[in-house]
C-alpha cells in the first residue's frame, strides 16, 4: 500500500494564483474565504474556497495546483465542487428504468383503486337491501291503511247515466234548467195528443157496430 506524498509548502501558499484562476470564471464577490485544501494521490493539492452563489449550498471553489521538480506551480483545474452535506441531484437514472418503474406503479394504483371499489360496491350493496326492506315495511303498511278506509268508506250508489259513480249530466254544461223544462212541457204535449186520438176513435168505433146489427 502505498501512502500520498507530503503537501508541498509551495503549493499550499499559492493562494494568490489560485484566486486570479477564479476570477477568471466567475464574480470576485462570488468568491469567499479559503477553506481548507486536499491531498491529490499524485502530489497536486486541491485548495478551496468558500462559494456565495445562491442555490449552491455546502460547495466550494476548487483549484488544482501542482509543481513539476523546481518550477513555480501551475493552475490545472478550476471547478465548483459539493463538500459533504451539500445540496445534490438525484442520481441519474437511464429511460427505460425509469419508465418501468412508472408502468409498475401504475399497475399498483389500478389494483387498489379496483380493490377499493370492490370494497365500497359490498357496502352500497348492504345499504341498499336495507332502503329496499324498509321501502317494503312502509308498502305493507299503507297497503293496511287504504283497506282500512275502504272499508269505513259508505258505498256508492250508481244508477243509469253514471261512469264511475259520476254524473254525466252534471259534468254536461250544455244540460240546463230550461232544456229540463222544456223536456216537461213535451212530454204533456204528447199526453194531450194521445188523449184526442182516443176520443176521436171512440165513436167511430161505435158507429161502425151498429151498421153491422142492421145489415143482420
Amino acid at each position: 500500500m502505498t501512502s500520498k506524498p507530503d503537501a508541498d509548502a509551495r503549493l499550499l501558499d499559492a493562494h494568490d494564483l489560485a484566486l486570479d484562476a477564479l476570477r477568471e470564471i466567475t464574480p470576485a464577490t462570488s468568491i469567499g474565504p479559503a477553506a481548507g485544501y486536499l491531498l491529490e494521490d499524485d502530489g497536486s493539492v486541491s485548495l478551496r474556497f468558500e462559494n456565495r452563489l445562491p442555490g449552491y449550498p455546502g460547495w466550494y471553489w476548487t483549484v488544482t495546483v501542482a509543481r513539476v521538480d523546481d518550477e513555480d506551480p501551475t493552475v490545472l483545474e478550476v471547478e465548483l465542487l459539493p463538500g459533504d452535506g451539500a445540496l445534490l441531484a438525484p442520481e441519474w437514472v437511464p429511460w427505460a428504468e425509469r419508465l418501468a418503474d412508472y408502468r409498475a406503479h401504475q399497475v399498483e394504483l389500478a389494483e387498489q383503486a379496483a380493490s377499493e371499489a370492490a370494497e365500497s360496491g359490498e357496502g352500497v350493496d348492504d345499504d341498499i337491501d336495507d332502503i329496499d326492506d324498509e321501502d317494503a315495511e312502509d308498502l305493507d303498511e299503507d297497503d293496511d291503511l287504504d283497506d282500512d278506509e275502504d272499508d269505513d268508506a259508505p258505498a256508492t250508489v250508481l244508477h243509469a247515466g253514471d261512469v264511475d259513480g259520476v254524473d254525466i249530466d252534471e259534468l254536461d254544461p250544455s244540460v240546463s234548467d230550461e232544456d229540463s223544462a222544456d223536456d216537461g212541457f213535451d212530454d204533456d204535449e204528447d199526453d194531450d195528443v194521445d188523449a184526442e186520438e182516443s176520443d176521436d176513435d171512440g165513436p167511430l168505433d161505435d158507429d161502425s157496430d151498429d151498421d153491422a146489427h142492421e145489415e143482420e
